[in-house]
């Protein structure tokens, strides 16, 4: 029976580190696959921070896994090197570049839209000029990345170099020159193990946020709750004051009226103050989750440099723990004016005796 047959390509066995066909592959727990030494050199470098993560899917593993040559995939490879495989498809054809598309650096004449960026060149590359980074031995070892309109931010003014140094001394991200000149002798660490640090200080203040955004809708809800009683108070107290003034004479209907419109007066002011405290409470929870979706795009941006360049400006707290407490209960009893009609009830009922009986005793 003939054999069936697999096209292949060199990129299917490529390791995503070095570019090159995988040497002595190992396959991590997230399915992906590297060569060892790759992989282990990229784990040295995560070995201050403890947490050790997968290069293509960023999922992280604690503790460092044990690495184990994957045989049968080693097979392969060897059997691929020895038969040959299939050359990779041609790169699809270039589109013009879109409102907000990253431009190529290399096009002439009207730009096509940018798919890499080399941190290495410092220039962003269409389809078609980016094949020389996937051809040439010497440019597949240069660390691509997704195209960026924001490369330039990267490169040191100075030296014209990537910043990919981060010093702690001035909590600013510097090129290798620049810590060897102006910042010498400062606390400085890679970019990597700079955002690893303010990542843990991110996750702080995500959480401190999103726990006063729970307090403050908590709040929230108490508020409206306590506005719906006070508007059930002022409406059981308008209608005991209508039962009190129906029992008694039309001649006091005046009297009437004026406490009814005391009571809504009243209501007025409570309600009015309840809805703009319910006001600054929806601005402020608007605010804090509009605050809280920043730090989590800025928590999951996989740009060291974009993330540490933003961090000072998203994650100082603007206002925190400055906010006046605010009365979920707002302060409204109808009691006494209810105390004050019965007893002027009870009053005008008797005024109402003696006067009959002083009638009687004239007449």
């Amino acid at each position: 029976m003939a054999e069936g047959s697999i096209s292949v390509s060199q990129d299917q066995f490529s390791c995503s580190v070095c570019l090159d066909l995988l040497k002595d592959p190992v396959t991590l727990l997230c399915g992906h696959s590297y060569c060892m030494s790759c992989i282990k050199n990229h784990w040295d470098q995560e070995d201050q921070t403890g947490i050790y993560s997968c290069p293509q899917c960023r999922q992280t593993f604690t503790p460092r896994p044990d690495l184990h040559r994957n045989t049968i995939l080693a097979e392969v490879v060897e059997k691929l090197k020895e038969t040959g495989c299939s050359p990779p498809p041609p790169p699809p054809a270039n589109s013009p570049a879109g409102p907000g598309d990253v431009l190529c650096d290399v096009c002439t004449g009207r730009k096509r839209g940018a798919v890499k960026s080399c941190l290495v060149c410092l220039a962003s590359y269409c389809q078609t000029h980016l094949q020389p980074h996937y051809e040439a031995v010497p440019l597949k070892r240069h660390k691509l990345t997704d195209a960026t309109g924001q490369l330039q931010e990267k490169i040191c003014s100075t030296h014209h170099k990537l910043c990919e140094v981060y010093c702690r001394t001035d909590e600013k991200c510097v090129c290798y020159l620049c810590a060897m000149d102006d910042h010498r002798g400062h606390d400085t660490a890679s970019a990597a193990a700079g955002r690893t640090e303010k990542q843990k200080q991110l996750g702080v203040t995500q959480t401190q946020t999103q726990q006063r955004i729970q307090e403050r809708e908590k709040e929230l809800q108490e508020l409206r709750q306590g506005v719906e009683s006070l508007r059930s108070s002022a409406h059981t107290a308008v209608q005991d004051t209508d039962r009190i003034f129906t029992e008694l004479i039309r001649s006091i209907e005046r009297t009437r009226s004026e406490v009814t419109e005391l009571i809504r007066a009243q209501e007025r002011a409570a309600v009015s103050q309840a809805e703009g405290l319910l006001e600054r409470l929806e601005k402020e929870i608007t605010e804090l989750k509009r605050r809280d979706a920043e730090l989590n795009q800025l928590s999951h941006t996989e740009d060291h440099i974009h993330f540490l360049q933003n961090f000072q400006s998203v994650c100082v707290p603007r206002g925190a723990g400055d906010s006046p407490s605010i009365p979920v209960s707002p302060h409204f009893s109808p009691e006494p004016v209810r105390r004050a009609v019965s007893a002027l009830k009870e009053r005008l009922e008797d005024i109402c005796k003696k006067e009959s009986i002083k009638i009687s005793t004239t007449g």
